[in-house]
């Protein structure tokens, strides 16, 4: 088979940000602008080279496509073999456990994750290198400047291939093998946890629970372990079957997008527990009769009980949190006498702390947590954590919650998105901010005393890396926080997110209700920001 090498132009606009290039599926169908991110990763990443690729998405719309495109530009490229899902399918946590147990050069990932899909949705791509975790800035800076410049790609002029059916299929000098996109994810959650337990959980008769899939990628995966190895019931899962638009719904296990099992913890006869996974099955929600677990509060949890679980017996050596994360965690990493980490948003920061062994869970507010049995944030590990976590200790959600609130006191938390705002408003009122900021230390704001202001930045323990401008923080004398940010996982406007902490160590105010709670400071973060004057925006669109 021929080499064809084909002439392109750069596009303006394929600066990866904090997990891939994200678009919407429109930009994406353009002629070369996929070829040349694409072959943009290829030309910073001379290893893939005879080497070996893992490539797979969350089969949102325009997967199976790009799957293809992937596969006749790597076999050009000089890949000599590639790991693909079946159907093109891989959750990210999936992905990311392939790349490690057979040791490839690194993965080309396909998924908007959290975002909408179907034509009018959105797409999305990321690199993720040999540890199996998303590229460093030092990579994906490389990519970018190479976007800007490149003028051809390569690929073979071939017909699709069939990747229904397991097994290998030559692709010119290149391998690619369709393997099963479940089974050595699955393997692995067994070794990590105790089924066993679970299943007794499953079959006492006194649990009831439901898993929301959202029509996105995990519906096989919990099918193949709740179902399969674990014995729940299969009215125990809810929407597990993937479709390309996720079934017209937003695939982000919140409050506001996963309302059908929000519900069904509430009324008359609420169940027991309760989960919802994203569209690239690395986020989750955790939910227990009448209580909605914060993702920092999970970690924080996660990080005091894991001791209790078969794969963590031995404790745990460091934790680590996103920046706006609330500091629950810290106070569990002062309680067991190990470090906690304070990063930027996105998941690459976690890596070099995973692979140094300085850390062993690790999670941001967002929904996402992890640990290092991969290099990715996990929602299904997650659920499966905690189903662990109720079996072992014999005790409701509200329970566990309840007592690690009477240890540790509670930071109570929130965070306010305002979506799609025009960009060039929510950068002005970042600056805007930005220059108030070091006015503020000494004054009183309301009745909080202000300790200290920053633009957030950080120095990466183990390689030096330094990352600035990474979210704007007020810290008041008493530990609460507001933290503002624009995020980078959206495609259309700017996602101004405003996070709101306070802690509250006495037990008897404890289930205070959080947005009431948040009143005074969410007045402070709102007049500071000119939030309503700067985007038109008089209430944010999603509160978690």
């Amino acid at each position: 088979m021929k080499i064809e090498t084909l002439a392109t132009r750069p596009f303006q606009d394929q600066r990866p940000g904090t997990s891939g290039l994200r678009k919407k599926v429109s930009v994406f169908q353009q002629a070369g602008y996929l070829e040349n991110f694409v072959q943009s990763i290829f030309d910073v990443c001379p290893d893939l080279a005879g080497g070996t690729l893992v490539v797979g998405g969350d089969g949102r719309y325009y997967n199976r496509e790009a799957i293809q495109v992937i596969l006749r530009m790597a076999a050009a490229n000089g890949v000599l073999r590639v790991l693909v899902g079946r159907d093109g399918l891989l959750s990210t946590p999936a992905a990311s456990c392939l790349i490690r147990k057979y040791k490839t050069n690194g993965g080309i990932l396909l998924s908007a994750s959290h975002n909408p899909g179907g034509p009018d949705g959105d797409f999305g791509i990321k690199y993720n290198v040999a540890s199996g975790g998303p590229a460093p800035e030092g990579v994906t800076d490389a990519l970018y400047r190479r976007t800007l410049e490149i003028d051809r790609y390569r690929t073979l002029a071939v017909p699709d291939l069939d990747l229904e059916q397991i097994g290998s299929v030559p692709l010119g000098a290149m391998s690619v093998e369709v393997v099963d996109p479940v089974r050595d994810y699955a393997d692995l959650m067994e070794h990590l946890f105790d089924f066993k337990t679970i299943h007794e959980l499953f079959n006492s008769g006194l649990f009831s629970m439901r898993f929301d899939g959202m029509h996105a990628i995990t519906g096989p995966y919990a099918e193949e372990i709740l179902v399969r190895r674990l014995g729940a019931p299969h009215d125990f899962l809810l929407n597990c079957r993937p479709r390309p638009d996720f079934g017209g719904g937003h695939p982000d296990p919140n409050l506001v997008h996963a309302h059908e099992i929000v519900a069904m913890t509430k009324g008359a006869h609420p169940v027991s527990f309760a989960a919802a996974s994203d569209g690239d099955g690395d986020r989750a929600m955790i939910l227990g009769r009448n209580m909605f677990v914060t993702p920092s509060d999970s970690l924080a949890i996660m990080a005091a009980n894991a001791h209790h679980i078969k794969g963590y017996h031995r404790g745990v050596v460091g934790v680590a949190r996103s920046m706006p994360t609330s500091q629950a965690v810290d106070r569990v990493a002062e309680a067991l006498g190990i470090e906690c980490y304070e990063t930027p948003t996105g998941w690459k920061f976690f890596g070099n702390l995973l692979d140094a062994g300085k850390i062993t869970l690790c999670g941001e507010e967002s929904f996402g947590s992890g640990s290092d049995h991969v290099r990715e944030k996990d929602g299904l590990w997650a659920v499966l954590f905690w189903l662990n976590l109720l079996a072992m200790k014999q005790q409701s959600v509200l329970q566990i919650v309840t007592e690690h609130w009477r240890r540790f006191g509670r930071n109570f938390y929130t965070r306010h998105d305002y979506e799609g705002v025009d960009a060039q408003a929510a950068e002005g009122l970042v600056a805007h901010l930005r220059g108030l900021l070091p006015g503020l230390p000494g004054r009183t704001l309301g009745a909080y005393p202000v300790a200290y202001t920053d633009d957030f930045a950080y120095q990466d323990p183990v390689d030096g890396s330094r990352s600035e401008r990474q979210g704007l923080r007020i810290g008041f004398s008493d530990g609460s926080r507001i933290v503002f940010r624009l995020s980078g996982t959206g495609t259309v406007g700017a996602t101004l997110r405003v996070y709101l902490e306070a802690y509250e160590p006495d037990p008897t105010k404890h289930f205070l209700d959080t947005q009431e709670v948040m009143g005074p400071l969410l007045a402070i973060a709102r007049e500071l920001a000119q939030i309503e004057a700067r985007t038109g925006r008089t209430a944010p669109d999603v509160i978690t």
